[in-house]
């Protein structure tokens, strides 16, 4: 009889993370993080179920923890934490107490590296466990916000050891950022609100990587795309992408679709609500639940209606209805049919953050405090191996051309 995966809720994602399978045939046999304790903060579902057996597969002992409570699959944990190596501080349904409540649980075991998803465990051990940081070997982050705590840790001299801020290798900006978050995140505001995107005015708050690809997806779409940002430099990249670029006082009477993507709070406030017309559609796909001013919005409104799952109405006094998706958690991960980011590209993600933690405990131990860019041949390397997955060959560049690179005075040119 040919087995089943049925019972096993990590078998498809297996499937689309190839790069993560070939470091388990690779370092399966050898086991290179055999004696070290590696603390795993991610939203826990298939594909971060994949990346957690990878490390444990190398030997590792792995503790996970959640990055954001309603996020966690159970099944996931369950299937995971029946392995002899790998221990769960999750479960699904958690309250946002519990969540808080188990990552410091967590750290009371004293990993010596933490693979980081919003900085969740690095701020905290940190802040409320200063003697188990001083032992932590590194650590790795992957997401924009966590990179922006950890800067401000940076800034203020606290950070007590070197992490890699994966989030801003290329093999995360370019594929993760612009193309999970964009397809997960409309194709989740589709399912769960049943509407189309095609003729909407959608206005995209923010105008980095993730929010361009929110932005561009959308407009492929066929939806209206509008863009609010902060930085001139972004502004005026989505103007020449060919978005109408407004500012949110204005874009707020306009627009159809909300999708705050910042990585900052209070990007739609209780001034924006009051001009929105009737039916408007509100998302979030920033790491925190604070880019919508919520507090502002039931101040406003009352909310009265569930009238689908995943969305909760507000009346407005004048009778508008306001449309919240997923509590203004993340859409593309609490959604009740969410299911977070493609797999073929947490793939890479994860792939990233696994070599981050090989890179500092293997191959360059002993680097000193600080947030670090994660070498190139990192993200060289994990971008081999997925071209590799894919069948797809490049150019090896020939002997002249390596010479003409490495010379400044081109003797042999003709100008």
């Amino acid at each position: 009889m040919a087995p089943t995966d049925v019972d096993d809720p990590l078998s498809w994602a297996r499937d689309y993370t190839p790069i993560l399978a070939a470091y388990q045939q690779e370092y399966g046999g050898t086991k290179p993080l055999d004696g070290y304790t590696i603390a795993f903060a991610s939203h826990l579902e298939a594909k971060s179920g994949v990346a957690i057996e990878t490390l444990n597969e190398a030997g590792a002992d792995v503790l996970f923890a959640p990055s954001e409570p309603q996020s966690t699959h159970g099944a996931v944990v369950d299937a995971l934490n029946a392995r002899e190596g790998i221990t769960a501080f999750a479960w699904e349904g958690m309250t946002d107490d519990e969540f808080d409540n188990a990552q410091h649980e967590l750290l009371e075991e004293e990993p010596d590296f933490i693979l980081d998803d919003g900085c969740e465990l690095i701020a905290k051990v940190h802040a409320e466990h200063p003697d188990v940081a001083a032992n932590v070997i590194g650590g790795g982050e992957q997401t924009t916000a966590g990179i922006t705590r950890l800067e401000a840790m940076e800034a203020e001299d606290v950070l007590q050891f070197p992490v890699y801020g994966v989030n801003d290798t290329p093999m995360k900006h370019f594929f993760d950022n612009v193309h999970g978050t964009g397809e997960s995140s409309l194709s989740n505001i589709a399912i769960t609100s049943n509407t189309i995107i095609a003729g909407k005015d959608i206005v995209v708050c923010g105008y980095g990587y993730c929010g361009r690809g929110i932005a561009n997806k959308a407009r492929e779409l066929g939806g209206k795309t509008i863009v609010t940002e902060v930085d001139p430099r972004k502004a005026l990249q989505a103007h020449m992408n060919g978005h109408r670029v407004m500012d949110m006082n204005e874009a707020a009477g306009v627009g159809d679709l909300f999708i705050s993507a910042t990585g900052n709070r209070d990007v739609i406030r209780a001034e924006h609500f009051e001009e929105m017309d009737d039916g408007v559609i509100l998302a979030n796909s920033g790491h925190f639940d604070v880019e919508l001013d919520l507090e502002g919005l039931e101040e406003l409104a009352e909310r009265t209606t569930t009238p689908k799952e995943g969305v909760t109405r507000y009346h407005m006094p004048d009778g508008r209805r306001l449309n919240l998706l997923a509590k203004g958690r993340l859409v593309n991960l609490t959604g009740p049919y969410s299911q977070g980011h493609p797999a073929e590209v947490m793939d890479t993600t994860f792939a990233m953050m696994f070599v981050a933690a090989y890179d500092m405990l293997v191959d360059e131990p002993g680097l000193a405090p600080g947030l670090y860019n994660i070498p190139d041949r990192l993200d060289r390397e994990v971008a081999s191996m997925k071209l590799e997955t894919l069948g797809l060959p490049i150019e090896e560049m020939i002997e002249s051309q390596r010479a003409y690179g490495e010379e400044w005075e081109h003797p042999d040119s003709s100008f």
